[in-house]
Order: C-alpha cells, then structure tokens, then sequence
C-alpha cells in the first residue's frame, strides 16, 4: 500500500507540474493564463462600413443594390476633407484639375479646386444624359419592336421602337442585352400568318421612329472602324453591338432585318424586302416584343461606358419630348433638361450624348450636381442608372484599376464613370468613407498623359474614401 501510495501521489505532482507549465505555455497543451492571440488580419480592415455589394453577372444585370447610401454617422468637414487630400493634390498629373467632393446626403460642399471651369467631360457626359433620359421615361418603360400588317394581307411592316439590344435568337427575360429575342418575333409572325393562310410576305420597315444621322460630325473619322462607336439607329442586334476592336455593322438595321427575314424563310414563310414602309397604329399587330426597362439600359450603358447606347437612348428621348434629333439638337436637349431640374448649366454645351466629341464643355460642380440628385430618391430612372456605374477594381471600365496599396481604399466600395480623350481624363461617381458616409466626386483632368492623369485621379478617390474627416 505504501508502495502504491507513493507512486499515485508521484503521478499526481507530474500532473499538476505538468498542467502549471502548460498553463504558463512553457509546455505545448491546452491550458493558458494569457489572453488569446489576435485573429489574423483580414484583407479588409475592420472599420469599413461598406456595405455588402451582391456582385452582377455583366450579361444578365446591371441592378447592383447599393444598400443604405445616406449613413447615419456626421458628415466629414471641409478642412478634414482638405487634409486628406494634401498629399495628392501636388500630383504633376493634378497641376491642371478640377476637383470637387460633396456630401452625397446634404449635398454640402466639401472640396472645390475649380469646380466652374469649362472642361472636356469625355464619357462623364453620360451620367448627363442619362438624367435627361430620366425625364422622359418611367421607371418600367420598355421599348417595343413590332410586325404589323401593311396596306395589303400579304405586306408585313417591322416597326423598330428603339430596341438596338434585341438577341438574334430567343429573348431572356433575365438579360438586359437580348431580353427581347427576333426569333420570339418571328414566331409570333408566322403563327399569326398561318392562321390567316399566308405563306408568302413582303416585308419592309418603317424609319419613322426617332429618324437621324448615323454618326456625329465631331467624332474621330475611325472611331467606327476601332469599334468605339457604332451607327447609332432605333433597331439592332445585341450580338453586333461595337466593342473595342469589333466594330459593329455599318447598317444595323439592314443587318437585323435580314435576320429576321431569314428566321421567317426557316418557318416556311416566303418574304421578298423593300426598302421602306409604314404602318399605322389601327393596323393588326402580328407580334411584339419588349426589352429591358429603359432605366435597365442606361445602367448597362455607364456599366460598359457604351458609346451607341448612351445615344441611342438619348436621341428617342429627345424625339419624344419633341426635340430635334441632330447630335448637337440632342446636346441642347440634355443640357436643357438638366436646367430643368434646377442645376446651374451656365456656359455647358454639349455636342453628342456619350461624351465623344471634343467640343462639349461641363465643369465639376454640374457633375457633382448630377450625382447628388441621383442619390435623393426622387429621380428613381437616374438612380439605377448610376446603380450601373463600374465598381472599382471590379467591375466596368474600373475592373482594372485601384489595384495598388496608394489606391486600395477604395476598391470594392467606389463607384464612376470614367472618361477618356487624348488630353483630357474624367473621373466621376461616389463612394462610401471609412465612417459609412456617402461623398460625391468630379475629377477632370488637362493636359496630363492618360496613365498618370488615371493613377492621379485614382489616388484622388482613394485618399476621400479612406478618410473619415469629421
């Protein structure tokens, strides 16, 4: 017993020797006296108040939720603003910049370094435009394609509605580019005709919606032919529309329209074209399609900064606000309907809708204006449509930027519209700060090459998103 006494009280001093150095982490073990490590560092600091942002699918959404845009927590000031800024505003690239930041709730200036003055906007025009478009369109308008019969049981008429996003084949109703298909339409043709008997068409088109030239006059001469800009028309396919180095058809309406005779022979119908028809609104409607909610489209077009898009809206709008529908009438039109919204668009004129043309002059100030109208909930069409605006190092024309420490800030919580001309970089959207608060901005940029003119407006975003300056 002695024996057997002695070793358990041995085994018991090992036991508790062992569970002190353990707990003094002399000894691996389960036991500590000392406060847990802290947990790794995360790729995004801990003090962002982003919110989560579900990311698009670029071919079938542009509805990016932006959650809760006004935070509760105080705006930054002025001079916090300023200090934040300090170390990239001596940025050669800035020397010749305007810039401006506002509060995105209050509207309250917070910086301006040359907000009045006239500068070439590039595709920052857009966002113009699409608050123009904004009046004009309900928040679900579609636009309608239709086949209605002509003056005789065998003349189909194509009545395009503005629809240049229609698929080749069947619609998806999930898409925004080819949510209206030509071979839905096809369809609901032929039945139409099969139930009347008919087998053999001629079919023509109807120009009489929203009539212009197909090009501007101050845009680059091969600005077509390297896929910037296609022809800009009422009716198109969503598989032809210009991309970089992919030009689209030089008449995309001839283009679509054969198309469509094509998927009628396949049905059976036998079809002969003519150049041009009409159709009035009394006669039978043998099938119709409808795209993407309009404001849908705008999104899309700030998403891909889509010269052709932007317009192509433009111009229906203006038709059917009664304007006329020239580039530089259409310019006039936006400006206009800008004005009319109460912003001061004293000494802005604008030649195109996209922003490609040189001529148009816009400073800071109306583009901050613009974007904090977006933002107050009454102009829900504008809205989505800066819903589309690129996100940065994520999505757009932005995809492939602020990728670098000086710029990383704002990743993933900024959103613009670029813009860029040879001399002349744009740089315009908004952005939540490190407090949760949503701030408005407008760089343009003169002068500067383009890379360094973008490193330096990147620069620009990143220093007011990560700053938090009460």
């Amino acid at each position: 017993m002695r024996r057997l006494t002695a070793a358990l009280t041995a085994a018991a001093v090992l036991v508790v020797g062992y569970a002190g150095l353990d707990a003094a982490e002399f000894v691996p073990g389960l036991l500590t006296t000392r406060p847990l490590p802290p947990p790794p560092p995360t790729e995004t600091p801990g003090t962002r108040t982003l919110p989560v942002v579900p990311q698009p699918s670029p071919s079938t959404s542009v509805r990016m939720p932006l959650g809760s845009l006004a935070g509760e927590s105080a705006a930054p000031s002025a001079a916090g603003v300023r200090r934040a800024l300090a170390r990239v505003l001596d940025l050669p690239a800035l020397s010749d910049a305007a810039l401006v930041v506002r509060d995105g709730q209050s509207g309250q200036v917070l910086f301006d370094q040359g907000g009045t003055e006239r500068r070439i906007p590039a595709s920052t025009t857009k966002l113009l435009a699409a608050a123009a478009v904004g009046q004009v369109f309900t928040p679900d308008e579609t636009l309608k394609t239709q086949v209605r019969q002509g003056a005789t049981a065998n003349e189909i008429v194509l009545v395009p509605g503005g629809d240049t996003l229609i698929a080749p084949g069947v619609g998806d109703r999930d898409a925004v580019a080819g949510h209206a298909g030509l071979a839905d339409l096809a369809n609901q043709v032929v039945k139409a005709l099969e139930d009347s008997g008919i087998d053999e068409v001629t079919l023509s088109l109807d120009r009489s919606y929203a009539p212009g030239p197909t090009h501007a006059a101050t845009w680059g001469a091969d600005f077509h032919r390297l896929g910037i800009v296609g022809a800009v028309t009422m009716l198109g396919l969503s598989t032809e529309r210009a991309a970089e180095n992919h030009p689209a058809p030089n008449d995309p309406v001839t283009s679509t329209v054969d198309a469509f005779a094509a998927l009628l022979e396949k049905r059976g119908i036998s079809v002969t074209t003519t150049a041009t028809g009409s159709a009035a609104p009394s006669q039978r409607v043998l099938g119709s399609v409808e795209s993407a909610p309009v404001r849908d489209q705008l999104a899309l077009a700030l998403t891909d900064s889509d010269n052709t898009l932007t317009e192509v809206l433009a111009r229906q709008a203006a038709f059917r606000d009664g304007a006329a529908t020239d580039f530089p009438d259409v310019g006039d039109w936006i400006v206009e309907q800008i004005a009319a919204l109460g912003i001061d668009t004293q000494g802005v004129a604008l030649s195109d809708a996209s922003g490609l043309s040189r001529e148009n002059r816009v400073t800071g100030d109306l583009l901050t204006d613009v974007l904090a109208l977006g933002y107050d909930g009454k102009h829900p069409v504008l809205r989505t449509a800066l819903e589309g605006m690129p996100i940065a190092g994520l999505t757009g024309t932005l995809e492939d930027r602020f990728a670098i420490d000086s710029t990383a800030d704002a990743a993933g919580r900024a959103r613009a519209k670029t813009g860029t001309l040879t001399g002349a970089n744009a740089l315009a959207g908004s952005v939540v700060d490190d407090d949760g608060r949503l701030l408005v901005y407008a760089g343009l940029v003169a002068g500067a090459p383009t890379l360094e003119a973008r490193a330096a407006l990147d620069r620009f975003v990143a220093a007011i998103a990560a700053c938090g300056c009460r």
